[in-house]
């Protein structure tokens, strides 16, 4: 079954309007796309390139006819990888400070293991966690979380709340990819942590798009058979499918769920979490063969048939979704909220050279250049934001939790204190736009990437080693740990091709300092990398870096601008790359 306008037209009847109380409070929905690059939305795109969507390869229609009625964000930044903006979006905390570090495939838990986890361990961390890298490295990996702690019996006493136990009076619903829940760990799934109905889901990083429901309802407890649980079942499709396709699965069940809450007293939040455009790369045929006769296929380095057609599969959707509440009649008590859980995957940076291209932004997922890290973000409330505007202030996935709470009528400001959360509401930039009168405050966000993995860095074409970064207003400065810094000023540098560390020495060392300074505050030791004991400079793949511990420098006093290196971004390792015109 194919998903379309014209389908929804054909199956939704009409429907009684919501109630008054139902008005004063909007429903919420919140859709999130997987692996989505800033670059891959014809709408962003095009006020980056100047080039008008349908001259584009990718097509997204719904998602830029929905920018024109709503408020789209040009700063809006999540974490690297997705479980941890998963992680940022429902707590309102970064992911760090909870232990979310990278996104894990199925791997052993301490917990699954049967086993009581090292001192100062959380029993839903990963035993370990590496990629097959070719070359030698100078850190050891940390490891990471893999479940929100929910205060269970194994949390000792640790409980971290997350959207549908902190509202009130909604009806709320997940759908689609959890990736949160340790792996199928019981107290830790969508209805163990507040939500109210879970019509289908999976707590795993991703799908098969084709056949897929017999896999989410797989009893894997043989695999792990000192488990404290009876089964291990990592989801629930929800029955039988409804479409063959799992997009349009997924879409249907969340379009029966608005339909069986539009109208009552009521409201609802729907959280849905696509795995589109995820890998694996899988495709209907009917929208491959679109893509290949396309006359814009290379556009902007833009020519994978079934990524593109995974984007249209999101896309049709996101507008499934929009002419669903205007058929209830609920668009104007309803807002929708649309962002990626982390940077596009660039075809450059990925060992298997599948994907997209992220040019002129560096990188894409699973770096921290804003290739790796910067989303379309799209909030409409029609009646009420005005829409076709842009908020070029800076702001977070952390964000999305006191956002939703000032639209569901609480107040936020209650977790704002020392030891709550680090995000802060949106509503305010609704009106205010530029933040002149100062009511979103943020002006300081970090990342935190422990991990040698196999995506490769654009600066020199190899694998990728630990990453942290911080940005303060328009500054960005990122540290690799090997011993590179790398600063930019991101309002008149926003693609990140100048790096100023060297030419501003004094904001470079301010810059890591806070940078260290929160690490020691807010992020557990298992959480950081180690020095590999083993590691020899004479083997050394990059001759032109010689490994520098620049933590260990600035505890001892040195300065670590004189100790790293600074590279060239004129001089990067990326093949030849499309032209665009500037903004």
């Amino acid at each position: 079954m194919k998903i379309s306008r014209n389908t929804v037209s054909i199956l939704l009847p009409l429907c009684v309007l919501p109630c008054a109380e139902a008005k004063q409070r909007p429903n919420i929905i919140v859709i999130l796309a997987d692996d989505l690059g800033y670059m891959d939305v014809g709408g962003f795109a095009s006020r980056v390139t100047g080039t008008a969507p349908a001259q584009m390869f990718y097509q997204t229609p719904n998602i830029d006819a929905m920018m024109g009625e709503s408020l789209c964000f040009s700063q809006a930044q999540v974490s690297q990888l997705s479980s941890p903006t998963r992680c940022a979006l429902l707590t309102g905390r970064n992911p760090a400070t909870v232990g979310f570090t990278t996104a894990l495939p199925m791997r052993e838990t301490w917990y699954h293991l049967g086993l009581t986890p090292p001192a100062g361990g959380y029993i839903h961390d990963v035993k370990e966690h590496y990629d097959n890298i070719p070359i030698q490295t100078a850190w050891l990996n940390a490891v990471s979380n893999s479940a929100i702690p929910a205060g269970t019996q194994y949390d000792n006493g640790r409980r971290v709340e997350i959207i549908p136990e902190i509202i009130k009076g909604y009806h709320s619903a997940f759908i689609g990819k959890w990736h949160v829940g340790g792996f199928g760990a019981e107290g830790y799934r969508p209805m163990d942590r507040g939500f109210t109905e879970a019509p289908a889901w999976f707590d795993a990083g991703g799908s098969l798009y084709f056949s897929w429901a017999g896999g989410w309802e797989q009893d894997i407890k043989a695999r792990f058979p000192l488990s404290p649980q009876q089964k291990i079942v990592l989801g629930n499709p929800g029955g039988k499918p409804r479409c063959e396709y799992l997009t349009d699965d997924l879409t249907a069940k969340a379009l029966e769920f608005i339909d069986r809450r539009a109208g009552q007293s009521e409201p609802f939040l729907l959280y849905f979490a696509h795995f589109a455009i995820h890998e694996p790369l899988q495709a209907k045929k009917s929208d491959e063969e679109i893509f290949e006769r396309s006359p814009n296929k290379g556009w902007g380095g833009h020519a994978n048939v079934q990524y593109a057609s995974l984007v249209k599969s999101l896309d049709d959707s996101v507008g499934a979704i929009l002419e669903k509440l205007r058929q209830k009649g609920i668009e104007e008590n309803t807002v929708v909220i649309f962002l990626s859980d982390n940077g596009g995957i660039d075809a450059w940076v990925t060992p298997q050279r599948r994907g997209s291209n992220i040019w002129p932004y560096l990188g894409g997922k699973a770096l921290l250049f804003e290739g790796g890290i910067k989303t379309p973000l799209i909030v409409r409330w029609k009646g009420k934001i005005e829409g076709g505007r842009w908020c070029d202030v800076a702001v977070d996935a952390c964000d999305l939790l006191p956002t939703v709470m000032e639209l569901s009528g609480d107040d936020p400001g209650r977790l704002y204190k020392k030891g709550g959360i680090d995000g802060r509401s949106w509503v305010p930039l609704f009106k205010d736009t530029e933040s002149k009168r100062g009511k979103y405050s943020r002006r300081e966000f970090y990342w935190h990437y422990p991990f040698n993995v196999a995506y490769l860095n654009p600066v020199d074409g190899l694998q990728l080693t630990p990453h942290s970064a911080v940005r303060e207003g328009w500054l960005k400065l990122i540290f690799d740990w090997h011993g590179r810094l790398y600063l930019f000023d991101l309002k008149d540098d926003p693609y990140e091709h100048r790096n100023l560390a060297a030419q501003q020495p004094e904001t470079t060392r301010r810059l890591f300092g806070k940078l260290v300074e929160w690490l020691e505050r807010s992020v557990e030791r298992q959480y950081w990398p180690v020095v590999n004991p083993k590691y020899d400079p004479q083997k050394e793949a990059r001759k032109e870096v010689p490994f520098a511990d620049l933590v260990r420098g600035y505890r001892m006093g040195k300065d670590v601008v004189g100790m790293a290196v600074v590279p060239d971004m004129s001089r990067l390792a990326l093949p030849k790359v499309p032209e665009y015109p500037k903004q």
